[in-house]
């Protein structure tokens, strides 16, 4: 129906004109084709001058009207330290070619109405003219050369790239239809590396986990976060199709190609709290942000810094659209420790997890710290409750009494603690669940924790500070109903009896 509409239009709209032509003809006939040509001739230079001024004045309102809404003027002052540099090339752009466009425009307008046809007017032929030639040669030529290289030396400036000794910090940005994937390193502040080759449907940017430096590595959810003040680097790349990286408040735009990766470094120099609160100063701001809510937050309060596509991707191109935080050091810092990292939460002893069954340098640093801060809660607390803890990173074979080699990481922690805390007396009890005879279950359980004791007292703790005992099914900490609640029942404890002199 609509296809048919607007054809309809389209044959009426050839009918008018048609019928226009053919009136014009026939006035033309009635009053003669001469005294037809001067009224035009007359109308069509009028015309000239009205349009020329209803055309500038528009023009001049409608910049003023929409002045707020544009980058760079009204509240949208650039969010990032050279975001200034590049917002005064644009302003210099604007007034030069500003003079040019109101020059031309009246001009062209002005001369359609004073060279309009007149009875008994010659035109005069003008073969060259100098100072003609070298005034629209030269002035073009500076302006251009001015534009040129303010426009290079602001590049130069903006692209820079990032000093080895610089304070910074390095993110990854892969765009993809239809979303973002951002990667944040971790502690170590290093990015891993990645290979298209080792993509799947779990590691989608096909990081490399042989390579230490992608363990920590953090991919955070919808809402992302960076400190002002500090340099940011932005590795920017795509995954299938042409994407663009774009922040306008930071005036941070770049393309995301497949298989050429590209970067963008800016300093942002507003906080999301700060940006808001210049907003409100303006009367657009303090209008409800919901028309239909008048009571509610201005548009002002509901202000985000945004992250989006500016290429036409896709038809799901609107829905990149990522928030993006920027906040003080202290709350950035508070952001980042809840943040886990994607390797040890999504692919960490799964099938294709090529460190499967090894223990991770940065595993054996964390759980050291973990169980340093649980051994001084133990110490300190009056609980009884809290003085026992378990192992949870000792394992012995199927069946026996034999400690797994990757148990020592768990026992040179304790071995550390007892020797930090010289004065505590230790109960090691062993436990299992309920497969199998009571009695072996019973005599399993003591030949572990005689196990864990021979590894403490082969490393110099006195076997006098040591009580090994074995409760094989009698304790356990759930019902022996699954698997899972079986493998949480055998465990080895210690439980700290006495302390008389702790650190």
């Amino acid at each position: 129906m609509t296809a048919l509409i607007i054809l309809l239009c389209v044959l009426l709209i050839s009918i008018v004109l048609v019928q226009i032509g053919k009136v014009t003809e026939l006035t033309a006939q009635i009053k003669g084709e001469r005294e037809v040509l001067r009224d035009n001739s007359k109308w069509n230079g009028w015309l000239s001058l009205v349009f020329m001024v209803v055309f500038l004045v528009s023009v001049c309102i409608s910049a003023w009207e929409y002045k707020n809404e544009m980058m760079g003027y009204g509240p949208h002052k650039a969010a990032s330290a050279h975001g200034g540099a590049l917002d005064d090339m644009f302003h210099i752009t604007l007034v030069l070619t500003g003079i040019v466009f109101v020059i031309c425009h009246i001009a062209l307008f002005w001369f359609a109405y004073k060279y309009r046809w007149q009875e008994g007017r010659k035109a005069q032929f003008i073969a060259h003219d100098n100072r003609l030639e070298l005034i629209w040669t030269a002035v073009p030529a500076v302006v251009m050369t001015i534009l040129v290289v303010r426009g290079l030396n602001a590049w130069n400036t903006v692209m820079a790239d990032i000093n080895p000794n610089e304070d910074y910090i390095e993110i990854e940005a892969t765009g993809q239809q239809f979303n973002w994937i951002i990667r944040y390193p971790g502690p170590d502040g290093k990015l891993g590396t990645r290979n298209f080759k080792l993509t799947t449907a779990n590691n989608q940017l096909g990081m490399d986990f042989t390579d230490p430096k992608t363990w920590d590595d953090v991919i955070p959810g919808q809402e992302l976060y960076l400190p002002v003040g500090k340099k940011v680097r932005v590795r920017i790349t795509a995954k299938d199709v042409l994407h663009n990286f774009y922040l306008p408040h930071f005036r941070v735009k770049m393309d995301a190609v497949p298989g050429m990766p590209t970067y963008f470094i800016f300093t942002p120099v507003k906080t999301t709290a700060e940006y808001r609160n210049e907003l409100r100063k303006y009367d657009d701001f303090n209008k409800p942000n919901d028309a239909a809510d008048p009571t509610g937050p201005k548009r002002w309060e509901k202000f985000e810094y945004e992250l989006a596509c500016a290429e036409l991707c896709g038809k799901g191109h609107y829905s990149m659209k990522r928030i993006l935080k920027i906040v003080s050091q202290e709350e950035f810092d508070a952001w980042y420790k809840t943040q886990e990292s994607f390797y040890l939460t999504q692919i960490r002893d799964k099938d294709d997890d090529p460190n499967k069954g090894k223990v991770l340098d940065m595993e054996v640093r964390q759980r050291a710290q973990e169980f340093s801060d649980n051994m001084k809660k133990a110490v300190e607390s009056a609980d009884p409750a809290d003085k026992t803890l378990t192992l949870n990173h000792i394992n012995f074979e199927s069946g026996s009494a034999t400690l797994t080699a990757n148990s020592r990481y768990e026992l040179d922690n304790l071995v550390t603690g007892l020797n930090a805390y010289s004065g505590i007396t230790i109960e090691v009890a062993g436990h299992t669940d309920n497969t199998g005879d009571p009695s072996a279950n019973l005599a399993l359980s003591g030949a572990r924790a005689a196990a864990v004791v021979k590894y403490l007292t082969d490393r110099g703790i006195s076997a006098g500070r040591l009580r090994p005992k074995g409760y094989g099914d009698t304790r356990p900490l759930v019902a022996n109903d699954t698997e899972e609640n079986r493998a949480k029942n055998r465990r080895t404890e210690f439980t700290i009896l006495g302390t008389s002199n702790p650190l």
